[in-house]
């Protein structure tokens, strides 16, 4: 393995416009400075090996097209990671040094889960895509310095540096919505949709139902410029950009799913948000409301709990603790009510198999998490497809971070320019929720993405 430094740039999209026009590329953004939160951004392309699944379908592409597998994804997935040699102990503390990364869709987890098939599926974007990938980018804006990390070999590496030494070529910057976005649910249809979930709450089938409606629009342009208008409005640390061979997925998602370090684990469950006030007082009376809400502290505990079991399934007897409950974190649009659970592996071999037992995560589910799912599949009209999955890396010496789509939007492209955008926002339904004020959460979450992009009435 080689480790290449390379000028400090604290922007990523400087270095990713220089390799995106490489196949498969994949940002994972920290947006910082402006997000506050994150750290890393890692960027990759040019995947030695991809992992795809559609339809139930697993296939695996080495370089000579797809082949369907009779293995599962993850089974793959690991086999991949056994091709990388460790990196030594006296280099730079990086989060990532080569393996796998990309989306595991939430429809993905039907391969995991007994799921009914009641929703209409009209997203061609695979339920899961996995590059291995042999090389990446890492900018570290703690210590202010990037870097190229790399299993290939020399002549290769220097193909790469000197695509990020090139002159900018300047492409087409334009992007526009041909009309502004529709959702999939009236606002007497998210009613019913409600009504239905206080049922079955008070019926005794769940305590918490995780409720969405989805926005369609159509576009002109390239995602990638939608993605660098949104990052500006919208900066959050869990954000990423990846394209696949039927879309786009842009991700402005401020939530950890699964993070593991030195065998350490977290995860961090946004549950409870507020809008952010037009004044200061305003602002600061709508962040206390939320810190002092019984309900929204109650909807947080209960996938707090959700997700405790979840870890306790792999990590050692007695090490699931929660150090930070009901914290606040604000961003540009909205207050959320953040915790903190951690755990330890006995073993980093146990990464994927913490993945698998946690997927989909429970804090966009509800609780319980199997039949919370199977009441979303029943009153939400279309799949999910990509949003409320994840996106993230497992590194081949034994780290991992995920994280949670929310404020995601998902293109699938009739050709290079045009097609169809989607993008989704929904809240957690409990006993005492109002139906008004979850109807509005839901605008208040994406108000920003739905009206970030510039829209051309057709």
């Amino acid at each position: 393995m080689q480790l290449l430094a390379l000028p400090y740039i604290s922007d990523a999209s400087h270095y990713f416009e220089r390799i995106r026009h490489l196949k498969w590329p994949l940002l994972l953004d920290s947006n910082q400075p402006a997000s506050h939160h994150g750290r890393y951004d890692i960027m990759m392309a040019n995947p030695k090996a991809l992992i795809k699944v559609s339809d139930s379908v697993c296939q695996l592409d080495t370089g000579h097209g797809f082949t369907v597998y009779d293995d599962d994804a993850f089974s793959i997935i690991a086999d991949q990671l056994q091709s990388f040699t460790c990196p030594d102990t006296d280099i730079p503390e990086l989060p990532f040094y080569g393996g796998a990364a990309g989306l595991f869709g939430y429809d993905f987890g039907r391969e995991l889960e007994t799921i009914p098939t009641l929703a209409k599926q009209d997203i061609a974007l695979p339920d899961l895509w996995v590059g291995i990938y042999p090389w990446a980018l890492i900018s570290d804006h703690k210590q202010q310095q990037c870097w190229l990390v790399s299993h290939l070999e020399s002549t290769d590496n220097q193909k790469i540096l000197a695509y990020l030494q090139a002159q900018d070529d300047k492409e087409d910057t334009s992007f526009r919505l041909l009309k502004a976005f529709s959702s999939n649910m009236t606002r007497q249809q998210y009613r019913q949709k409600f009504q239905r979930v206080m049922d079955y709450i008070y019926a005794g089938d769940c305590y918490q139902v995780c409720l969405a409606q989805r926005f369609h629009s159509q576009y002109k342009g390239h995602p990638w410029q939608a993605f660098k208008a949104l990052r500006e409005c919208a900066p959050t640390p869990f954000s990423a950009y990846l394209e696949t061979d039927a879309g786009t997925v842009l991700s402005l998602s401020p939530e950890r799913f699964l993070q593991v370090k030195d065998q350490e684990v977290e995860t961090k469950p946004i549950k409870g948000t507020r809008p952010r006030g037009t004044t200061p007082d305003q602002d600061l009376a709508l962040r206390d409301e939320l810190n002092n809400s019984p309900k929204d502290r109650a909807e947080n505990l209960m996938i707090v709990d959700l997700l405790r079991n979840d870890l306790s399934k792999q990590c050692l007897p007695g090490s699931v603790k929660v150090p930070n409950i009901f914290a606040i974190e604000s961003y540009s649009n909205v207050h959320h009510m953040v915790t903190t659970v951690t755990g330890r592996l006995a073993s980093r071999d146990q990464i994927i198999d913490l993945l698998k037992g946690a997927f989909p995560g429970g804090s966009i589910t509800g609780a319980p998490k199997i039949r919370a799912m199977e009441i979303i599949e029943e009153l939400e009209p279309h799949r999910r497809n990509a949003y409320t999955g994840s996106i993230g890396y497992i590194s081949c010496h034994g780290a991992m971070d995920t994280n949670i789509l929310i404020r995601t939007l998902v293109t699938s492209a009739s050709d290079d320019s045009e097609g169809n955008i989607y993008c989704w926002a929904g809240g957690g339904l409990v006993a005492d929720s109002d139906c008004a004020a979850e109807y509005q959460e839901t605008f208040d979450k994406i108000n920003n993405l739905l009206q970030g992009l510039p829209t051309q009435q057709q």
